[in-house]
């Protein structure tokens, strides 16, 4: 069973050590990406691919389908993805804003073919949803530079 830690046991293990997550790069039908406007440090503010952190004792399959659910409305599993590689993500803030210290994340990337409509996506970590051209990601200065990095690689 996953175990997800208090706030003040995650905080320590922000502070000490680096999270593992996964990225979804998702593409529809029109090779556009989704993008979410994240409401949570890090990276508040700016438009993000979607993802989540593994928790402790949660497999990387069983994570997937989790995040895919939390994320998008849908569970989606692993096999149904392309791995992207595995990138590093430093961030000068943290999820409770503490001076002091930053985020440092190890990220499974994966690629997912998938049209979704924006209206029946959640809403918990993001304010709102977008579909973008890859140039257009590239270009805008609003989307945060670890989502760029996987764009600009392709």
């Amino acid at each position: 069973m996953s175990i997800k830690l208090a706030s003040t046991d995650f905080m320590h293990v922000v502070k000490h050590a680096p999270l593992i997550s996964i990225d979804f790069i998702i593409e529809n039908e029109n090779s556009e990406y989704l993008l979410g406007l994240r409401k949570n440090q890090p990276a508040a503010g700016y438009w993000f691919v979607l993802g989540g952190r593994i928790r402790k004792n949660e497999s990387i399959d069983s994570a997937f389908l989790r995040l895919s659910n939390e994320e998008l409305g849908i569970a989606i599993e692993r096999s149904e993805a392309k791995p992207f590689g595995v990138w590093e993500h430093f961030y000068n803030t943290n999820a409770y804003e503490e001076e002091g210290f930053g985020t440092h994340y190890i990220v499974l990337a994966y690629k997912i073919k998938l049209s979704l409509h924006l209206s029946i996506l959640p809403n918990l970590q993001h304010t709102e949803y977008r579909w973008i051209k890859r140039a257009e990601v590239i270009e805008d200065p609003s989307i945060h530079d670890n989502s760029r990095a996987y764009f600009i690689e392709q």
